[in-house]
């Protein structure tokens, strides 16, 4: 017993450590994490559910266009007393039957506002594409800042070394009395920074998985490692026609929509000032007794027409035009703020690139010159001033390579949903 006892507790310890182990090798790539957000992502549903919400509204404005048909059916008995020494008499009554009303004619206010409950879903349609193109730039800025964190820790690593062999090569010339301590206590300060960056980079690495659990839509934290290259796919060389790529925006396409269903709404306001004409119909039967066999049907037309309803309809124009015309203006507004937007992150985008080819060169310089400086200092050639300075820009030169790399991932996120491409967006 004792010796199943073992096996079933090494089992559990094997199988929570392979687990764990399991957990933390989860490695996603790009389009991983877009097919995980596309599904998951609460605002992405939230936003389906608006389309699915104005296209039921449609329906409900559209159903007033055809006959309205009930059904009824009822029976009641009536108790008469009186005077007379009959003393009193009951008297059922039973009926059953059918009625409609048509719409004839209201001056094309309903069908105005069917069109007006269709610019209504283009418009929501529009919402979820910003939406999507919202939980694109925050995805990737999550992924970019995830995989910029987990190179960091490599170059933090690097780091470390480089100072753990700085302090090595200063210490064996302190104890020949070749440096100072002044030197031999700024190694040691270098090298705890440097340990504090790779602890640093570490947290960091976990607050950007966690990150990246939110924008994917996960219910719960799982650690996680991304896998891409620090290249830049929608380069963008060439500079664009910002005034073409505005139109395709889906800000402004919602605000079109918007203004096109205003346009219909101010349509509806007229209307009130045309005549109402519906027709009805009915069939009923109702007789003493169950079932009943009296007939009677009604064939009529109802004609409404608004005489005075102290301003109410000349007011409804008036809100109907003010609502148009203040949409007419957003629309042009949020084109001219596009076309700057998107000339903007353009330049930025290029700046970005065009840093890190600069940076790529300085580092590989400063690399070199680090080689030299660190043989010319153990050979007594370089004062150990001059060639602290050489190690310090070395450091600086990996941590801003990596900083350029990451910064033109992100120009080129903030250039994509400047376009207004959504999610799914291909290139990159």
């Amino acid at each position: 017993m004792l010796r199943h006892m073992r096996i079933f507790t090494i089992l559990i310890i094997f199988t929570f450590f392979y687990s764990a182990e399991a957990m933390a090798e989860e490695t996603l790539f790009w389009q991983d994490c877009i097919k995980e957000a596309a599904k998951n992502h609460p605002d992405l549903i939230a936003a389906v559910e608006e389309v699915k919400q104005s296209e039921a509204a449609k329906k409900v404005t559209a159903s007033t266009l055809f006959p309205q048909v009930n059904a009824n059916l009822g029976a009641s008995t009536k108790k008469t007393t009186t005077s007379s020494k009959s003393g009193s008499s009951t008297s059922d009554t039973y009926t059953y039957g059918v009625s409609g009303t048509q719409l004839i004619f209201d001056g094309n206010k309903t069908v105005d506002n069917v069109k007006a409950a269709a610019e209504t879903i283009k418009a929501s349609q529009q919402n979820y594409r910003f939406t999507s193109t919202e939980v694109r730039l925050r995805l990737r800025t999550a992924f970019v800042n995830l995989l910029k964190a987990q190179e960091l820790i490599k170059v933090s690593e690097d780091i470390v070394r480089i100072r753990k062999s700085n302090l090595e090569l200063i210490t064996l010339r302190y104890e020949s009395g070749l440096e100072h301590r002044g030197a031999l206590l700024t190694a040691e300060a270098n090298l705890a920074q440097a340990d504090f960056g790779l602890a640093q980079a570490k947290r960091d690495v976990e607050l950007a998985q966690r990150q990246m659990t939110k924008e994917m839509g996960r219910k719960e934290f799982i650690p996680m490692n991304v896998k891409a290259d620090f290249k830049v796919i929608d380069t963008a060389k060439d500079r664009p026609d910002f005034d073409k790529l505005s139109n395709n925006n889906p800000s402004l396409l919602q605000l079109t929509a918007q203004k096109n269903a205003a346009e219909f709404g101010l349509k509806g306001a007229y209307a009130n000032f045309f005549p109402t004409l519906s027709g009805s119909a009915g069939a009923n039967k109702n007789d003493t007794h169950w079932p009943p066999r009296g007939n009677q049907w009604n064939l009529g037309l109802a004609l409404s027409v608004p005489i005075f309803e102290g301003g109410l309809r000349f007011a409804q124009v008036s809100q109907a035009q003010g609502l148009l015309n203040q949409l007419k203006e957003n629309e042009r507004s949020t084109r001219d703020g596009i076309i700057v937007t998107l000339a903007q992150t353009w330049t930025s985008l290029r700046d970005a690139i065009e840093t890190v080819d600069v940076q790529y060169k300085n580092l590989i310089a400063t690399e070199e010159r680090s080689k030299i400086a660190e043989a010319e200092y153990a050979t007594g050639f370089v004062t150990y001033d001059n060639w602290t300075i050489i190690e310090d820009n070395l450091v600086q030169a990996k941590t801003s390579y990596l900083n350029a790399q990451a910064n033109a991932l992100l120009a080129e996120a903030n250039w994509i949903q400047a376009k207004g491409e959504v999610l799914e967006y291909a290139k990159s």
